[in-house]
């Protein structure tokens, strides 16, 4: 009892096929990858950042075939990285809310943040003030989620 060509060894690894997901959650997955698909290059990179996380991550949370929910704790990052508009916000709240049987007062206090004005040099152009907005942005995230570590 050998080995025979066009078997597979019961030694050989193999990989795990994806879980499908609920028809609920692909439904928020799909809103949030339309919502990429039509976003800059690199917002894909700039989310893995914000969240920190490897691009991967980002594929398996904006993929519909894959059971990977996306946590609730990640969704304030999500709307501002990926600049959603208050149409495809709520939307994808309502969507959300539906997939995890979850009231939307309970959703946002997950997401609860906070406002601090701070002021910053003007850099003489939208698209450069835009960057620097959302790096400093991305690096507060960045801070509380180490602070959350502690």
């Amino acid at each position: 009892m050998g080995w025979s060509a066009g078997m597979p060894s019961s030694r050989t690894p193999r990989r795990s096929e994806p879980r499908p997901a609920s028809a609920a959650v692909a439904q928020y997955k799909a809103l949030l990858r339309g919502v990429l698909d039509n976003r800059p290059s690199g917002t894909r990179q700039r989310l893995a950042h914000a969240l920190g996380k490897n691009r991967s991550f980002i594929s398996q949370i904006s993929n519909p075939i894959y059971a990977v929910p996306i946590p609730a704790q990640h969704l304030e990052t999500i709307f501002g990285v990926c600049h959603f508009s208050p149409r495809e916000r709520t939307d994808f709240l309502a969507a959300y809310g539906a997939a995890h049987k979850t009231p939307l007062r309970v959703i946002k206090a997950r997401m609860a943040e906070r406002t601090i004005a701070l002021k910053l040099p003007d850099l003489g152009s939208a698209e450069r003030n835009r960057v620097l907005d959302d790096l400093v942005a991305d690096l507060a995230r960045s801070l509380a989620r180490h602070l959350e570590q502690l």
